[in-house]
């Protein structure tokens, strides 16, 4: 192990599961970029709204995709090893959608960047839950979660921003140099927990029945289904049609726009250590309600508010973020019921659901926005009016309320049962 984690073994848990959360940055850079280069990217590669959205997806169907292979990789192998292999394919896939001339060859290294996506938040939960005791692991995650938004909001303004300067493609692969310098941290503090073979992980269910028990636990699907809707926002909103909203309903600039979208991720920063916090000192559930409900009030709010001011939008934004975090504590809730032998697995079939909504939802987004949008015959210049935003935009506040009606499905330990776990 690195000679800095022997020589501070107390700051050992955070060096590791923090230096492992900057690749979780790094990734959610990925899929939050798209929204900030929307315009340049849709211009340059001639894409409509709804494949734009096919796209961004390309990147969640990966993800779906090699989930449930991460977990039960994660759930044998180092995961060290695994996350130095996940970063690699998405430092790759960035050098390559930086370098891509058609949407095809967007979409494959897109993709590629997506595999990697699969491995880096279940690694994380993965170290979180070898390095740390049960009644602090739902802090840890909101902290970890905390350092990832922290690329998705510099994947807004300041890409923005850079694109702008550099153009889209050289902003890309400035951001490739940044996944190098994150890999090489990451090769250096990254390290599993010293246990009798540093090679692999035993595990003591077959690989079917580990499976099979995952897919059939309720909390798992409750779970997952709960931190997907709550999560839209950041997904489909923050990452793809944020700034389309902003400058076509709004009439702000693209760098202004990216800047205020980018505050969904301030408020998810803000957030999800404080509700990891209270998650640790009070019932995760009623933390949960009270997230759905507030993002649902706040939501409305900014689909029906037709003339806001600069600091009223950007207030709105941080506060959805903010209340969306609680999706935060769907994390410890499912590690709380499964097996040890099996946390890998159950988190993933999660995570299919969390990141396979968005896959969806997303060019869902794009076709209805297409569907109200109008061509200046002269500039050939697409608009899309605000009616077209608040049909596509409905579903969020109905997640959010699917989110709310599923809690009765989702059992919770007691307090002291889950600090003796």
């Amino acid at each position: 192990m690195n000679a800095i984690l022997n020589r501070f073994p107390k700051s050992a848990p955070y060096i590791v599961c923090f230096t492992a959360a900057l690749f979780f940055a790094f990734e959610l850079m990925q899929l939050h970029m798209m929204n900030a280069i929307a315009p340049m990217l849709m211009g340059d590669l001639h894409l409509n709204a709804a494949n734009f959205g096919i796209l961004s997806s390309t990147y969640l169907l990966a993800d779906v995709i090699f989930l449930i292979p991460a977990g039960i990789i994660l759930d044998r192998y180092s995961t060290r090893k695994v996350i130095l292999g996940a970063m690699i394919l998405c430092v790759i896939g960035t050098f390559g959608f930086a370098l891509a001339t058609n949407f095809a060859t967007a979409c494959f290294f897109h993709f590629i960047s997506g595999i990697g996506n699969a491995f880096c938040f279940l690694s994380c939960i993965m170290l979180i839950t070898r390095w740390f005791e049960p009644a602090k692991q739902a802090l840890i995650i909101g902290l970890v979660i905390t350092t990832g938004m922290l690329g998705g909001f510099l994947a807004q303004s300041p890409f923005s921003a850079l694109a702008e300067a550099l153009t889209w493609r050289n902003a890309l692969l400035v951001d490739g140099i940044i996944g190098v310098g994150i890999l090489s941290l990451v090769a250096l503090f990254v390290h599993d927990k010293v246990v009798a073979t540093n090679t692999k992980k035993a595990t003591s269910l077959p690989f079917m029945a580990g499976l099979k028990k995952s897919f059939l636990n309720k909390q798992n699907i409750a779970c997952g289904l709960y931190t997907s809707f709550m999560n839209m926002p950041l997904m489909v909103i923050a990452a793809v049609y944020g700034s389309l909203f902003l400058t076509q309903a709004h009439g702000v600039s693209l760098v202004e726009a990216s800047f205020l979208i980018s505050m969904i991720c301030i408020g998810t920063i803000i957030g999800s250590p404080v509700f990891g916090h209270f998650g640790d000192l009070m019932s995760k559930k009623q933390l949960m309600a009270g997230g759905s409900i507030l993002s649902i009030v706040t939501f409305l709010i900014i689909m029906y508010t037709s003339s806001a001011s600069f600091l009223i939008l950007l207030s709105l934004f941080i506060l959805l973020g903010f209340f969306t975090s609680s999706q935060v504590l769907g994390y410890p809730l499912i590690t709380e019921a499964a097996d040890k032998d099996i946390t890998g697995t159950s988190m993933s079939v999660a995570a299919v659901i969390i990141m396979g909504l968005p896959m969806f939802i997303g060019p869902l987004t794009g076709r209805i926005l297409d569907h109200f949008s109008h061509i200046d015959p002269q500039t050939t210049i697409v608009s899309f009016p605000i009616e077209g935003f608040h049909a596509a935009f409905l579903i969020f506040p109905i997640g959010f309320l699917i989110a709310l009606a599923l809690l009765p499905l989702i059992k919770e330990k007691a307090l002291a049962q889950v600090s003796t776990k």
